[in-house]
Formats: structure tokens, C-alpha cells, sequence
């Protein structure tokens, strides 16, 4: 796949009969930028697949010692236990020649800086998203990109301007639109008319699974083969704590947005797929009950809670629950409650109706991961490209700022401009560190 970015507007597929299956021309060279929780599943989930040559692994932390290694024995690797994992599964590659081995890099950088590199897969903490995702695509790599997209709206909207200028693949990693199909039939259903007209959404997100007893000016020993200001990068300089790092970076607003755009992002990416804003989102958000930390490293949202407003006039209000239910859409001629294993509907029939040719069908993806290289093969949009991520991410972003100011906001979705309010608008962007900047 090199010089992909260049020849990316022509429809151009080498046939594998040309070259033999899995030729080199046909294979997609990857390159894994973040190594714990999810970058580990994206790297497993794409080295089973053929056509696919993982070549090199970026991450600051080493995950050979120190706190990495307490977290390896949960699942979380590091640098070097994923370089590790990469050369044995291309053990027999190795032995026969054909594959050199995994590098590992500290600079994603240098990762991007690979002329033999098709991709990336940016699976970093949220702050460190956009300028990874950003630089690969002024290099021309086709990209993979965790969700939630970025640490804040202006960074979302310059990683979709980035993308689409480089004309490079794109997916973000909502891949409930890929891995479960009830979702999709669901959100057919209602783009159909099924349900009536919309007139509300109920939305549930799990409760916060960590807690912590640091405070935020704590400290411990940067673990050995830990690059600490790498790992932090455009977020504040602060002394090292494991409750900042890992899993639990979510909770500290400097590196991500808490449950509202862990999970939220998930459960209401659905909800703007079956409503058909995936492109667009609300024009008004108000707090309605959230509850905030008032000491302690961790201070996103302990109880998310919000309502918005689109400008259909649908309500779409938000909460934290213990209940499975992700969506519940209420039309004025029946109900579909989604969980992301399976869905009812109210009338019970109404579960049973079949999408006819000629009404809306939806984008199908059974794996969100070879949809990736598909779609890097034959030039075609993802199911979940930048844009698409962004709003998503942006819906839960803005639903933050409303709960942190306790106040309505009114968004406006075409200019992407907070109406009429100077200090909410001030919080859709972040300074960022030097020397990064986006």
C-alpha cells in the first residue's frame, strides 16, 4: 500500500490473483502509537488479519517494570510486551526471513516518519489524540483512531480538516456500528418511521469503576523506562501518579472527559446514527442533576446527568444508570429500548418489521477493523470516518461544558460556535504545552 495517500481519489485495487494472496502489494504496513488497554485490542484484532504487517509499536512506557508490570498481569502491556507479542505472532515470518521484526519507538514521530509505513493506529489517552492523528495524516497514513476522537471540539474539528485534506482512510473506533447488528437494524427501524416521529431519547452510561485516594498534588517515583513528559505532552507539566495513567487517566479532566466521553461516546454515537445526525448534533445542552468531585486527583463527572435539544425538537436526556438500556427511543406510535446486546420494542411486533429495498438501509460493517482495510483497499469511506467521529464526540463534550457551568448552552452545529456565551465558548479548546501545538 505505499503512496497510498497520493493515489487515494482513484478506485484502484490490485487483485490478489495478480500477486498471489497477501502479496506485499497487497498488504496493509501498520504501526501501533499507544500500547495499554484498547491499543492492545486494536493490535491483536488487526494482526488477525493476513493482509495486515504490524512493523512497529510506540508507547513511553515500557511495561516491563515498575507500576507497568502490576498492570501487565490485568492485560495492560507496554512497549515491549506488545513488540513481543508482534514477533511471536510472526515467528515463522521471522524464522523464514521475511519479517525483520518489530520496532518499538518512545516518539510517535518516528513512527509516522516511516516511508514504509500504510497506517496507524492511535490508541493513546484523549489529550494525546489529535497531534498524533493530525501529523499522520499530513504524512499520508491511513488512520485508526480510538474513541472518543479528541480531548476537546476545536482539536476534533482540525483532525476531520486534516483528514479530509489529506484524503486519507479514517476510522474512529465507535465500533458498536460495526460489531452488533441489532444496533444497525435498530437504528433502521427508527430512520424508517417505525416508532412514528421521535419525540425523546433516554440514554443510560455505567457509573465511574475506579475511584482513588490521591490528591492532585501527589507523587511517586516515575516508574524506571517511563518517559513521563512524553505520556503527559500537551497536558500540564504535574508530578507522576499511577491514578494518572492507565485506565484511570479518564478521570482527570486534563486527559479526558470522564464516563461522558468513555462511554457516552458509545451509547450516543447510536443515538445520533438512528436519529440522522450523525453529521450534525444538538443545538441546546443543560445540566439536570450532575454531580462533580470537590476535592481528589479525580474530578470528572462522579454522576453524569443532561438533557439536549435538537433542533427537530427531539429531547435526548442522558444519565448515569446501572441500566442496560443505552437507548430508548419514544415515538408517537411505539418505543425501541437498545442494549448492546439485544433490543424490545413496544409493540412487541414491531421488533419483527423488515426494512424494505426501497426504504433507508444503513451502512453494514461485521467487523470494524477489516471494514478499516477494506476501505483503505478500494478508497472508500469507513463507517465511522473523522467526521462522524467528531460529532459524537463533540455531543459529549458539550454536554460536559453544560454540566460543568450548570447552565443551558445553546450550540450551534453548522458554525460550531457556543451562541452567546463567551466562558463556555473559551472551554471548546484547550492551551496545549509547548512545543506542542496542533
Amino acid at each position: 500500500m505505499r503512496g497510498a495517500a497520493g493515489a487515494f481519489a482513484l478506485p484502484y485495487v490490485v487483485p490478489g490473483s495478480v500477486f498471489g494472496q497477501n502479496a506485499p502489494s497487497e498488504r496493509v504496513v501498520m504501526g501501533i502509537i499507544g500500547a495499554g488497554g484498547m491499543g492492545t485490542n486494536d493490535m491483536m484484532a488487526f494482526l488477525a488479519n493476513a493482509d495486515v504487517q504490524v512493523v512497529a509499536v510506540c508507547d513511553p512506557e515500557t511495561g516491563s517494570d515498575g507500576y507497568g508490570h502490576w498492570y501487565n498481569k490485568g492485560g495492560w502491556l507496554g512497549r515491549e510486551p506488545a513488540i513481543e507479542r508482534v514477533n511471536t505472532h510472526y515467528a515463522k515470518a521471522r524464522e523464514a526471513g521475511t519479517y525483520k521484526g518489530c520496532d518499538g519507538y518512545v516518539d510517535f514521530r518516528e513512527v509516522i516518519g516511516r516511508k514504509d509505513i500504510d497506517a496507524v493506529v492511535v490508541a493513546t489517552p484523549d489529550h494525546w489524540h489529535a497531534i498524533p492523528a493530525i501529523a499522520a495524516a499530513r504524512a499520508g497514513k491511513h488512520i485508526y483512531c480510538e474513541k472518543p476522537l479528541t480531548l476537546t471540539v476545536a482539536e476534533g474539528r482540525a483532525v476531520v480538516r486534516a483528514a479530509e485534506r489529506a484524503n486519507v482512510v479514517f476510522q474512529t473506533g465507535t465500533h458498536h456500528r460495526s460489531a452488533d447488528g441489532h444496533l444497525r437494524q435498530v437504528c433502521e427501524l427508527v430512520r424508517n418511521g417505525r416508532i412514528g416521529e421521535v419525540k425523546r431519547v433516554i440514554s443510560h452510561i455505567g457509573p465511574n469503576n475506579r475511584t482513588s485516594t490521591a490528591q492532585k498534588g501527589d507523587s511517586m517515583p516515575v516508574p524506571k523506562g517511563f518517559d513521563w513528559p512524553m505520556w503527559l505532552g500537551p497536558a500540564p507539566l504535574v508530578p507522576y501518579h499511577r491514578d494518572r495513567t492507565h485506565y484511570t487517566f479518564r478521570f482527570v479532566q486534563d486527559y479526558s472527559g470522564g464516563q461522558t466521553t468513555n462511554l457516552g461516546v458509545h451509547a450516543l454515537d447510536i443515538v445520533q446514527w438512528a436519529l440522522g445526525t450523525d453529521r450534525t448534533g444538538p443545538v441546546e445542552f443543560e445540566d439536570a442533576g450532575s454531580e462533580w468531585p470537590t476535592d481528589g486527583l479525580f474530578d470528572t463527572a462522579t454522576r453524569v446527568a443532561f438533557r439536549a435539544r435538537y433542533a427537530s425538537g427531539v429531547e435526548l436526556i442522558c444519565e448515569t444508570s446501572n441500566d442496560p438500556v443505552i437507548a430508548r427511543f419514544e415515538g408517537t406510535e411505539g418505543t425501541i429500548a437498545a442494549t448492546y446486546k439485544s433490543f424490545t420494542t413496544t409493540p412487541a411486533g414491531l421488533k419483527d418489521s423488515v426494512i424494505g429495498p426501497n426504504e433507508i438501509r444503513l451502512y453494514k460493517s461485521n467487523d470494524h477493523h477489516r471494514n478499516f482495510l477494506d476501505c483503505i483497499k478500494n478508497r472508500a469511506e469507513t463507517i465511522t470516518p473523522a467526521e462522524v467521529g467528531h460529532r459524537s464526540t463533540s455531543l459529549c463534550l458539550l454536554a460536559n461544558i453544560a454540566m460543568l457551568l450548570k447552565r443551558k448552552i445553546r450550540w450551534d452545529p453548522e458554525k460550531e460556535q457556543i451562541v452567546g456565551d463567551e466562558q463556555a465558548s473559551r472551554m471548546l479548546s484547550r492551551p496545549m504545552r509547548a512545543p506542542w501545538r496542533l
